[in-house]
């Protein structure tokens, strides 16, 4: 096997090793990089929720109440955060606001058996936070981040501790079904945003390939260039060396010393090859003699 043939092999098979370290390495950071995103937008849709709900309880509300406005729905922070949010749906069905509860006044915030699932995970634990979980739909992975709702503020116990006390509008609007018996400081439910993985995936899929589409052409190039030099300073002056010494073997005694170029190991053995070669002619001088 030739020697510039080893060396092809030997820095094809380096390459499939190094491919396969760093096509691991950057699909991990691509796939890490889009699950941070999509939590980024899921935090958002949140903090915009949040921000819904909090402006109906402290603006809207007030309002109504100083009015004698008889019981409206709009009046509710959490049913203004959610209607809010239904209408951005419109626009990108893919994702999802709701605060789901457990025993929910509204039929419509009934808790599925997930979101029932991530609930009793913050009942049971008081101090947990958040929760980031991931599941799979027909449209794809979906990232979902959960939050808790606690009832703080007394004053909500007012329309949710029995149906008695609470207004005639909502008994009107929604019945007795539902929506009651909540305690102070009780996680009554929780509210969970989901976002699509899709689009982020397959935006980190395509960086991913670009990567290793750029890698490839790397080695390629630095192949070929290697070769390049490996030819000139190497292939070449060993053939021609080579050639001389079979010349001198086969006892040609004119043939020419080789000029060696720098000062590496391949102009070395060209120096030790002369200085053989004129050992060998003054050897055989002598014996003519």
């Amino acid at each position: 096997m030739k020697l510039q043939t080893k060396f092809n092999l030997a820095l094809f098979a380096a390459f499939v090793v190094g491919l396969a370290l760093a096509s691991a390495f950057a699909f991990k950071i691509a796939a890490d990089s889009a699950r941070r995103d999509v939590l980024h937008e899921a935090a958002l849709m949140a903090s915009e929720g949040e921000g819904a709900s909090r402006y109906t309880d402290q603006e809207v509300a007030p309002l109504l109440n100083k009015a004698g406005t008889a019981f409206a729905p709009q009046s509710i922070p959490f049913l203004a955060a959610q209607d809010q949010f239904r209408r951005v749906q419109k626009d990108w069905p893919d994702y999802s606001y709701k605060d789901a509860a457990l025993n929910p006044t509204d039929p419509a915030d009934k808790a599925a058996d997930w979101e029932a699932a991530l609930i009793n995970r913050f009942r049971t634990d008081a101090t947990l936070k958040r929760v980031i979980s991931e599941r799979d739909t027909t449209s794809g992975p979906v990232l979902s981040l959960s939050k808790p709702i606690r009832i703080t503020d007394p004053t909500c116990l007012q329309c949710h501790s029995t149906p008695d006390k609470a207004p005639p509008g909502m008994i009107a609007l929604y019945g007795t079904a539902g929506g009651f018996g909540w305690k102070q400081n009780e996680v009554i439910g929780a509210q969970i945003v989901s976002v699509p993985m899709s689009v982020a995936l397959a935006r980190a899929n395509r960086s991913f390939l670009f990567f290793l589409g750029g890698l490839t052409i790397v080695f390629l190039v630095t192949m070929v260039a290697l070769n390049v030099l490996l030819r000139l300073m190497v292939v070449r002056p060993a053939r021609e060396i080579a050639a001389m010494a079979d010349e001198v073997s086969l006892g040609k005694a004119d043939v020419p010393e080789y000029a060696p170029k720098g000062k590496d190991e391949i102009a070395s053995l060209a120096e030790s090859f002369n200085r053989m070669r004129r050992s060998l002619a003054n050897a055989m001088k002598l014996l003519g003699d």
